[in-house]
């Protein structure tokens, strides 16, 4: 197979902040790379429907791709973000409990997020919470400063401007549809565009970037999904804006104590500062954004814990995002897929399953991740 003839060296399937930051490094690299997105524009999916966070990598298992990814992700950000004007903002967050047996669960995150390299992370009490965000009510708090927002668009911009610069081509609006081994040195991919019309390239390297895709994608390469845990659960996240009254109550992110698969029902802001509640998980069956507007009664719950003035009325549903998560309901919680698939017999096959949060922020670490096993 040495002398198959490539059209590029490397396609990456999927153009959100992973599959964008992907494209970025790997031309950066020398390699010729196309990227495919199926929707018409980059990052519709996952990468622009979340709550923006830039992550300091305080809850994930020590030595985890998650944690690992997201530390390192966040230092590459924000050198991102100041070299190329993206705006963001490093506003600190303030992880609250809400009862006594609260405070010993974050006792043990600022441990774990210590040990991740998570920043300073520093232990506060209920006068201190009160001074830092006047309308927040807890007995103890968990100081993180190096926790952040970003423009997830802006972020994505920067991405493409360098794949652009070092020569990579985006192709939107097309569907990859068939994945083929060319022995062990080449992969022959059949797509089709909007129109209708179909066509072939041939590629050392296939980056499955896929977001909710990514266990199609790994399936369509013959890999057995259930036996080998790729296997995806969409996970979806509703969120309520919050009434203006509230603009200013807090210039600094608030968390709840984290439950099992999620974070808990948090308050971020955007970079305007207007403030919103969420997400909440719900597993579903299929991909939807409608946000019901009778959950503002159990978010408005929710959320009194630590915003005592909150009423219900104060929510208006506001978006939507589906988590591709490889946890299923009631599971032990999933760490990153980031490996190629050599084992499975398809050496040029790199997979990136269950790329949830941390993503966005871990986008870049997992980026040079990618290019290291292109490199293997």
């Amino acid at each position: 197979m040495a002398s198959t003839e490539l059209d590029v060296e490397a396609v990456v399937v999927g153009a959100g902040a992973v599959g964008l930051a992907c494209t970025a490094l790997l031309a950066r690299h020398g390699r010729s790379v196309i990227v495919l997105e199926r929707n018409t524009a980059v990052g519709q999916e996952t990468s622009s429907r979340n709550s923006g966070v830039i992550h300091a990598g305080l809850y994930y298992p020590v030595g985890s791709n998650k944690a690992l990814t997201c530390v390192r992700g966040r230092e590459l950000l924000y050198a991102r973000c100041e070299r190329d004007a993206v705006p963001h903002r490093r506003c600190g967050k303030l992880l609250v409990a809400s009862e006594p047996a609260e405070q010993e669960r974050l006792e043990a995150i600022r441990l774990r997020g210590l040990e991740n390299g998570a920043g300073a992370l520093t232990m506060v009490g209920a006068e201190e919470v009160t001074r830092r965000a006047p309308a927040v009510r807890a007995i103890a708090g968990l100081w993180s400063p190096e926790t952040g927002i970003v423009d997830a668009h802006g972020l994505m911009d920067s991405y493409r401007a360098e794949a652009r610069a070092h020569g990579a081509e985006l192709v939107v609006a097309t569907r990859l549809e068939g994945m083929d081994p060319l022995g062990s040195e080449a992969l022959r991919l059949s797509t089709r565009d909007e129109g209708g019309e179909t066509f072939t390239i041939t590629t050392r390297f296939v980056v499955n970037a896929a977001g909710l895709d990514a266990d199609a994608v790994a399936a369509m390469a013959g890999l057995d999904v259930d036996a080998l845990g790729y296997r995806l659960h969409y996970c979806k996240g509703d969120y309520f804006a919050l009434s203006s009254r509230f603009r200013g109550a807090s210039e600094h992110l608030i968390y709840p104590v984290p439950v099992a698969a999620g974070l808990g029902i948090h308050l971020t802001m955007d970079l305007g500062g207007k403030l919103t509640a969420g997400p909440d998980t719900e597993y579903v069956d299929r991909i939807h954004y409608d946000v019901d507007p009778a959950k503002a009664a159990v978010f408005a719950r929710a959320v009194r814990r630590y915003l005592p003035e909150l009423r219900d009325e104060d929510l208006t549903p506001d978006y939507a995002g589906i988590r591709p998560k490889l946890q299923a309901p009631g599971a032990p919680v999933a760490d990153f897929v980031i490996e190629r698939a050599d084992r499975n017999g398809v050496p040029g096959l790199i997979n990136l399953v269950g790329i949830e949060s941390p993503g966005l922020t871990a986008s870049e670490a997992i980026a040079e991740r990618v290019v290291e096993l292109t490199e293997s």
